[in-house]
């Protein structure tokens, strides 16, 4: 048996994932409280422009050779040695793995080298959303590598439900929902209204990785129809173009929208408070999330939303309480939620955006998500953070 750590200073925690993007914008708060106690934190992922901005803040970062749209298995066991490997090296004492690819082959890897882990499942993607042989190959991997860690976490009750139905988990008994990533409340504090002059423009805004999957098809066609009955309703995109995912849209895709009038492309920020507080509305018709961060941090600013009736949003938005609800692929039920967010008063809107805040505050407060990363690292290693 291991000899259990005595304090956060001899501890070395990992986290992986298929964007060091992802953990700098989801995990800052965890990242943080490991670090003021003394924790090793390592990051593996791809680089990207976050890479160094987890190093100010005291992460030791390694790039990851992952190729997140490829189903080439040369790939993926490449992704397995390398992080085996890194493992093997670096001894953590728990890793914690975000994303399909990071779940299953770095699932797999912590085993060999004899290391606990933690699946976190961020989302299930195109593996729930389509019916490829892809997608099926991917619930095989799922099945076969989540006999490994130690705990299985899911964000929302959908997603737990869809793996145990399918009989995706050998041990079921390691499952625990999470309920959301969380959100920190004092940084997305409420934000008042934007000021306009008069009625001659509302602001909508989807802010996300530019995926078809996130529904930005079914926004754009949505636009082009409101613009019509409502010429000052604007809509804009905010977030990174070209990613590495096979739902990604290219920039000419981008650049056709805007030079047709119907989406403003606002490029990509460190920052979104800025652009949920000048936005009178945060849409999000994705066909399936986890627990969505741009949801939550709008509704922390209380900024009201409309967001598909799909796993993962409904998390978030209550129908006519702090937003409004869609069908999911549908431009005509998406289209008619903005109108009615249109139509609404201002202070409907601002009733909206306040219980939303209410909303985010009582249930996905990031301390109390990191209070239950306290909890697993002290049931695997004895130390208390």
């Amino acid at each position: 048996m291991k000899p259990r750590i005595e304090r956060p200073a001899d501890l070395r925690v990992i986290l992986v994932c298929n964007t060091s993007f992802a953990i700098y914008t989801y995990r800052q708060g965890l990242i943080r409280m490991l670090i003021a106690r003394g924790v090793e934190v390592t990051v593996i992922a791809p680089r990207d422009r976050t890479t160094d901005l987890l190093a100010q803040m005291g992460c030791r970062c390694i790039e990851l050779a992952l190729a997140s749209k490829s189903t080439n298995p040369l790939d993926d066991l490449r992704t397995l040695w390398q992080l085996n490997r890194l493992y093997r090296s670096i001894r953590p004492h728990v890793v914690f793995h975000y994303t399909i690819k990071p779940n299953i082959y770095g699932s797999v890897a912590a085993r060999l080298a004899g290391v606990p882990s933690v699946a976190v499942t961020t989302g299930l993607g195109y593996v729930f959303i389509q019916t490829s042989r892809a997608a099926q190959v991917a619930k095989r991997l799922y099945r076969f590598a989540f006999r490994f860690p130690r705990e299985i976490w899911f964000l929302n009750r959908d997603d737990e439900a869809a793996f145990v139905e399918q009989n995706l988990l050998v041990h079921p008994e390691r499952a625990r929902l999470l309920h959301g990533e969380g959100v920190d409340l004092a940084q997305f504090a409420p934000a008042p209204p934007p000021e306009r002059s008069s009625r001659a423009e509302f602001v909508f805004v989807l802010i996300g990785r530019l995926l078809w999957d996130k529904g930005i098809g079914e926004y754009v066609e949505a636009a082009r129809r409101l613009r019509v009955r409502y010429p000052f309703a604007r809509f804009q995109l905010l977030g990174p173009l070209n990613v590495d995912n096979p739902s990604a849209l290219t920039r000419a895709d981008v650049d056709a929208w805007q030079q047709e009038g119907v989406v403003e492309y606002l490029g990509e920020a460190h920052d979104v408070r800025p652009v949920i507080a000048a936005a009178d509305c945060v849409v999000l018709p994705s066909y399936r999330e986890g627990v969505p961060r741009t949801l939550l941090e709008a509704a922390a600013m209380e900024r009201p939303v409309v967001a598909t009736d799909v796993p993962g949003c409904r998390e978030v938005v209550e129908h006519g309480v702090n937003g409004l609800l869609c069908e999911v692929r549908s431009v005509e039920s998406l289209a008619a939620q903005c109108a009615r967010m249109l139509d609404m008063s201002d202070a409907e809107r601002r009733a909206m955006g306040q219980r939303g805040r209410h909303k985010v505050a009582s249930e996905f407060d990031e301390r109390l998500v990191i209070e239950r990363y306290k909890d697993v690292l002290n049931n695997l290693t004895g130390v208390s953070l």
